[in-house]
């Protein structure tokens, strides 16, 4: 039996790689992808990680670090075919302790609050930001690993 291979790894490259670009549509408007990957490209508080299972790229989490230990989640997705087990917590595991976090945030819509709420996020309405539709801040006080 084949032993199953995954690794997270930072997304820098000159060229944004089409998977990862892929699993960003999920996340953000594909017109607006590749201006997200130059803020990744050109400011040293923001960080793309690629989650690889058996070399192929099924997650990504793209964050914003902030003063004092902090991090704002931008962007995260998972292959529709990988959801549910468990990928978007270990991406976020990974960010906190590679970065040394103690509070982890997010701003998101209402497909994505079940997830934050069940991995330990306390989530707030922030209103309609857009209209008719309804946003959410999540918000992770870090004691240990996620949930």
């Amino acid at each position: 039996m084949k032993k199953e291979v995954n690794e997270v790894q930072e997304i820098n490259t000159s060229v944004l790689p089409f998977s990862i670009r892929e699993l960003l549509a999920y996340a953000i408007s594909v017109n607006k992808i590749d201006a997200e990957y130059e803020l990744y490209k050109q400011l040293e508080n923001r960080k793309l990680y690629g989650y690889k299972q058996n070399e192929k790229f099924i997650g990504c989490i793209g964050i914003e670090l902030t003063e004092q230990q902090g991090c704002e989640i931008k962007q995260i997705a998972v292959s529709p075919f990988e959801r549910g087990a468990g990928i978007g917590k270990r991406m976020i595991n990974f960010i906190m302790l590679k970065h040394s976090l103690s509070l982890i945030s997010a701003e998101t819509d209402q497909d994505a609050v079940s997830f934050y709420k069940r991995i330990g996020f306390c989530v707030t309405s922030i209103g309609e930001k857009y209209p008719g539709v309804e946003r959410f801040w999540c918000e992770c006080l870090i004691t240990e690993k996620v949930k």
